[in-house]
């Protein structure tokens, strides 16, 4: 098990932020969703945790099996989807991650939001991060992937018409008020002989893209939320994850042309099937068509180990 300590300071404070990242995840959701592809919403809804209290709980499947190096499609069906479970009791938020066929694959996040820049070395009250797996992401000068690159999200240049904060120059983490910071403990595993090391670095360096986008765009799109309530972002919400489901949906069921794809005759098309048993993955025998038919349009879901 790989664990990091992400920390994320931005120019909010953290009653802004509740608002500003319902609205962000709402909208990135959406803007990334398209062609078999996107953020499936299962369930949104209230409720009370025996820890926690009262908060929101929701479950997401994330389909993404194009976005996969080629050395990892070798291990997972043509199509797969991630389930996301996330329990938010603001300012503290759970976050879990599952693999549909692979019960070896696990991610936790635990989020803590402080008005602070980051200085609070055991914000979470139990056992501080050792140094050297704390990790400061900065929204201003840390680099993206270029495809995910936009000059109005760029917080070098951006100002906000309604706060009048902006643009970020260098330093702006230690004189910028307001100021928060968004702590984040990302413990993932991948008890996998041969593929642990490399794929808990890979699921490291895209949470650390994703967080650095996420964040950036909270704050590029100030405009857009400040001075929503939270009941309007509750409903902007309910609006983006009906679009964002028909969406996926849609592309799920109709699917590329039948010519484009090739016949196959199981889920996982690499690694003979003993292998993939003993690395924990359940494989689903699928019989080849016959030659009048067509391969279905309709997604291979393989059932999963309970959590």
């Amino acid at each position: 098990m790989l664990m990091k300590e992400y920390r994320i300071c931005m120019p909010l404070t953290v009653d802004e932020y509740r608002i500003g990242q319902l609205y962000m995840i709402s909208k990135h959701s959406c803007e990334q969703s398209g062609g078999g592809e996107g953020v499936e919403v299962v369930r949104n809804e209230p409720s009370v945790h025996p820890e926690h209290g009262p908060g929101q709980l929701t479950e997401k499947r994330i389909y993404l099996s194009s976005k996969l190096p080629s050395w990892a499609k070798a291990l997972v069906p043509r199509f797969f989807y991630v389930t996301e479970t996330a329990w938010n009791f603001y300012p503290y938020t759970i976050t879990e991650y599952s693999v549909s066929f692979l019960s070896k694959f696990s991610v936790r996040i635990e989020t803590r939001f402080e008005n602070n820049n980051g200085d609070n070395d055991n914000v979470f009250g139990d056992t501080p991060t050792p140094a050297e797996k704390v990790s400061f992401l900065d929204i201003v000068s840390d680099p993206i992937p270029e495809k995910h690159y936009k000059t109005v999200e760029d917080l070098s240049l951006w100002q906000s018409s309604k706060t009048h904060r902006g643009p970020l120059g260098e330093g702006w983490r230690d004189n910028h008020k307001p100021i928060m910071c968004s702590y984040k403990r990302v413990q993932c595993s991948f008890e996998v002989y041969g593929f642990q090391t490399r794929t808990e670095e890979f699921i490291h360096k895209n949470i650390r893209d994703i967080l650095l986008v996420g964040h950036r765009q909270a704050v590029a799109w100030i405009d857009e939320w400040h001075g929503l309530s939270l009941d309007d972002v509750r409903d902007y919400e309910q609006t983006m994850q009906e679009k964002t489901n028909s969406k996926v949906k849609s592309d799920l069921n109709t699917g590329p042309p039948t010519a484009s794809r090739p016949v196959f005759s199981r889920s996982i098309s690499v690694t003979d099937e003993r292998s993939l048993m003993k690395m924990g993955v359940t494989t689903a025998a699928i019989p080849d068509p016959p030659p009048s038919s067509s391969v279905p349009h309709s997604p291979i879901r393989l059932h999963s180990t309970p959590e």
